[in-house]
Formats: C-alpha cells, structure tokens, sequence
C-alpha cells in the first residue's frame, strides 16, 4: 500500500482523517520528530484549534524548517484547517504567534454582526479557473465542511499573482478563502474528511496528484450557490437496554421505557443507524449517551467502541454527548479532568463534544463569582485545547408560566401557547440529570454563560416540546438566537419536513435536529431535504461516488 505521512504535534483530532486516508487505500505512517519529516514523500499537516496554540506547539517542536524544506523540495504537500492557516503570515487569533509566511496573508475573524460566529457546516469550495476543469477535484456544485472563526478575506487578484489558485466560499456578505493551491501544494480550510464524497474526492485526487481534472456536471447549475446550506443532523439517544446492550431510543418527556412492559425502547443498533443516516444525507450525526451520568465514561468501552466503528465509515461530523466531565476513576483513584475524558472520545473519532448537566452547574458558579471565569471548567479547558467549535453545549429547558413578567426574576417571553390558567408569559428553567431536577436558572443565563466560558455551539432541546411530534418551539429559539452569537441547533419536537421549513423560515437558526421520525422511518433525511429545496432552502445534496 502506497503510504502517506502525517505530523503528530499534539493539534486536535485526526483519528477521522486517518480512516479517510485508510478507506482511501493508503496506509499512514506518524511524523513524531522534526528529523522524521525528511523521510515523507507525502506529508499532510492537520490541525484543529486555536491558532495561536497549534502554532506554537508546531515551533516548539522544531517543525517549522523541516516543514518549509518539505515545501520548497516540490513533494507533496497538504495543510487541513489550522493546515491552511499555518501557511500564512499570521492570524487575529493571536497576533504574536507568527505562521509559515508561505502565503502572503493574514486571517481575520468573522464579523458576527450578521451572522454565527464559528461557522459551521456545508460551503462551497469554487475556485477561480474559467472552463470546464477542477482543482483536486473540488467541484462548484458539492458542498463541503467547514469549522471555523478566522478565515483570509478573499480579495481578487491577491494570491492569484503569486500563483496560486483560489477556492472561494461567501459566509453573509463575506467572501473567503475555502482552499488554496499551487505546484504541490493544497490546503483546505475546510475538512476534507468529514465531507463526505465530496471530501473524499479532494483528498483522492491530492494523493493521487491530478491537480486538474475534467468536470463531470454542470459547473452552472443552481446547486453551485455559494453560502452556507440548511443543516438536518440526525441524533441518536444511546442506552443500554436491560439486557445490557447498547440501543438506540426515544423518550416521550425523556422517558425511553416502553408503556406496554417497561422495556427499554429499541429503535435500532446504533452504528448500523448513523450508517443509514450518513448514506440518506445527514450533515452531521450526534450521539447522546443517556446513561452516562451513572457510568464513568473511562470504563465506557461499547460507547466508545460505538464512536470507532461509527467514524471509520460515515464521513461526516460525529458529535459526542454524556459524561464529559470531571470523573472519578475508582482503579487509580483519581480525579480524571474532563480535557482528558473529551480526548478520549476524540482519539475514539468524535469530532464535538457535547456537555450537558455540567454547564448548567458551571453556569451557576459563574453567576455566584459575579461573573468570573476560573479557566477550569470542563468547556474552557475543552475549548482552549480543541477550540470553541469542538464543544457543544446541550440545554435541556422547559417552561414555567407566569402571570405577569414582573412576577420573576427571570428572563421571559410572551407566548402564543397560553399556560393553564391562561398565562401570556413564560420562562425557560434549566433541567439537569436529563431533565429529572429543575434549577432556579434561566435558559438565557445558562446560553449567555456558557458563550463567555468559550462554547461553541448550542443544540436547544425543549422539554416541553420532546416527542410531540408538533413541531420546534419557535419563541424559544428566537429568544436563544437573540441573546447569543454562537450557533444554534434546534432540536425537539420535528415529526415531518414542515416543521423544518418552519423553522428555517420564521428564525434565523443555523441547524435542525431530527429523531423519532428518522428513527420510525416515518421520514428520511433525504425526503426531508427534498421538500426544503422544493422550498427554495438550500441543502447539501448526497454524493455517492468519490
């Protein structure tokens, strides 16, 4: 097997880019000293995190000559997110901490005064070369995933002179460079790896050195828009059931148990599910291990076992939740920290974590300091190694009603949905323990909270809403959405393709959560991103050859 190299400086997940390459029929070998590089015929540079902190492990290590040697040799070579970055000049992330300088450039960070700030999810990759021909086989009407605060503004003509050609994606009003190339170097922003065909494609035709190849659909075609596409995640509650094996189920108001005879719902294996969901379409798979509080994660093995086999096949974002934190490990008789317990589940092939109970518990330490950021939480050590965009928090509210705003502290909306004795007004209280015990925190103080510790993503379930099959609470989102910039996913309640349309169009969302109605069959990820192009919404279509 020919056999790629890849550099080990400590920056974030790759076990998924490993499992590309392997599918790909390459074999990978693991660059760990800076004398190593010489070896590497093929060398690619992976990376995700902070920039100042990838950059400066990256020289510490002695990196950056052997690096800047491999490049001017004329091997090949290829940089993958903090990879790109790294060949620039430098970046606002951390402006004393100096990049390759093999580009001239220097990363800015998003404005977010239009829109999330990471940006997450499906763009385009359209490069600038007139006629019928791709770059690395990056085609104008697939989409692929990005990850994300500081990009290059692309500004036309720039690196052009100097010889490289440029992929564009256009985030709002901004425009960017997705990827770019010249003789043999490619560097993406974006994650090959987890784009599914359209990734694997890339990094195929870099391996195989076609720099240019011909297209095979039409390069004018609608789905070649560029801007971020509508996300449908599919999400998977994994428990074991009472014989002791791991199932997919669904609650109605979290309870999975079955009213018949009390058994454990059973909607399917979950490898063999996520395999379904990936092949249907889904931008991304999330897994929520609901009996996670009880077990310590370290001892986990099925879970985790879950994650490998999972991430070796479906090549799209995996998104881990249950049990990241602090825990207690009864054979060393330490206190393991939850940095350590979310790298396991990253070596394992998740590319997020999900943290639940814990940010609730941090976000009321928060409010009790006067606001105060110790630097030890469980998302701020999470977030400072991996970045903003590897930790999701996941709120579990639900609603209390009162008859007037002034009758609580708390922060409230006027609802169309009357309470019982026909109150106008509710608030939303956060839940732990699966939404066993409620807290005396609102769900506005709990989003607020976790964005200054260093979050990067919100996925919004409601309580309320859980297993009614009725449709998203839409003034939950648009008060979330109003009171953060960070992404938001909605999720809770879906039970057909409307009630996505919905609530692309009537909040500003920037994903949707589906379940139950994958899971029964009632929809397909597929039929569901149908009816939103039917819509006008724009969507990541499926490809199946790579």
């Amino acid at each position: 097997m020919p056999t790629v190299h890849l550099l080990d400086y400590a920056a974030g997940n790759v076990r998924s880019l490993v499992n590309a390459i392997e599918k790909l029929g390459w074999q990978v070998e693991w660059i760990k000293s800076p004398d190593e590089v010489a070896k590497a015929q093929t060398l690619i540079l992976p990376g995700v995190g902070h920039f100042g902190h990838c950059l400066t492990q990256f020289a510490n290590a002695g990196y950056v000559e052997p690096v800047k040697q491999h490049i001017r040799s004329g091997k090949p070579f290829m940089g993958i997110c903090v990879g790109i970055q790294a060949l620039f000049e430098g970046s606002d992330e951390n402006s004393s901490v100096p990049g390759l300088g093999v580009i001239k450039g220097r990363l800015e960070r998003f404005r977010d005064d239009e829109k999330s700030v990471p940006h997450i999810g499906w763009n385009s990759a359209n490069t600038s070369l007139k006629g019928e021909e791709s770059v690395y086989g990056m085609r104008p009407d697939s989409k692929y995933y990005y990850v994300h605060s500081y990009a290059v503004p692309y500004r036309e003509g720039e690196l052009e002179k100097d010889g490289w050609t440029v992929a564009t994606a256009k985030y709002g009003s901004e425009q960017f460079v997705g990827a770019v190339a010249r003789d043999n170097v490619l560097a993406t922003q974006f994650h090959p790896e987890k784009s599914g065909a359209a990734g694997l494609r890339v990094l195929r035709a870099f391996l195989e050195g076609k720099q240019s190849q011909p297209l095979t659909k039409d390069p004018h075609s609608a789905s070649t828009k560029e801007g971020l596409t509508r996300r449908i995640i599919a999400c998977l509650d994994v428990r074991a059931n009472d014989q002791g094996d791991l199932v997919v189920t669904k609650g109605d108001q979290y309870d999975v148990r079955e009213k018949s005879d009390n058994a454990v719902r059973n909607l399917g294996k979950p490898v063999e599910k996520a395999q379904q969901y990936y092949e249907q379409g889904a931008d991304e798979v999330t897994f929520l291990n609901i009996t996670s509080f009880r077990d310590t994660p370290l001892k986990d093995m099925p879970m985790l076992e879950v994650l490998r086999q999972t991430a070796a096949t479906t090549f799209v974002p995996l998104t881990i939740g249950g049990g990241i934190r602090d825990t207690f490990d009864p054979e060393t008789q330490r206190t393991v920290p939850a940095l350590e317990v979310a790298t396991l589940y990253f070596k394992s092939g998740a590319d997020k974590v999900s943290i639940g109970s814990d940010a609730v518990t941090a976000a009321e330490q928060y409010y009790a300091s006067d606001r105060t950021l110790t630097g030890k939480t469980a998302i701020e050590t999470i977030s400072e190694a991996y970045g903003a965009q590897a930790v999701v928090v996941s709120v579990d509210p639900k609603r209390v009603y009162v008859s007037t705003p002034d009758s609580t502290t708390h922060n409230t909306v006027e609802t169309s949905m009357l309470g019982p004795s026909g109150e106008k007004h509710c608030w939303y209280a956060c839940t732990i323990k699966g939404g066993r015990e409620t807290r005396d925190l609102d769900v506005i103080q709990l989003v607020t909270a976790v964005e200054a510790m260093g979050a990067g993503e919100i996925l919004l379930n409601c309580i309320d809403k859980d297993g009614t099959n009725s449709g998203f609470d839409l003034e939950l989102i648009r008060s979330v959405k109003a009171a953060v910039k960070i992404p938001v996913i909605a999720s809770s309640g879906a039970g057909n393709a409307d009630h996505f349309a919905e609530v692309f169009e009537k909040t500003n969302v920037d994903a949707a959560l589906g379940a139950g109605m994958f899971h029964r069959g009632e929809w397909t990820v597929k039929q569901v991103k149908e009816e939103l192009e039917k819509k006008g919404l724009m969507v990541r279509r499926f490809e199946e050859d790579v």
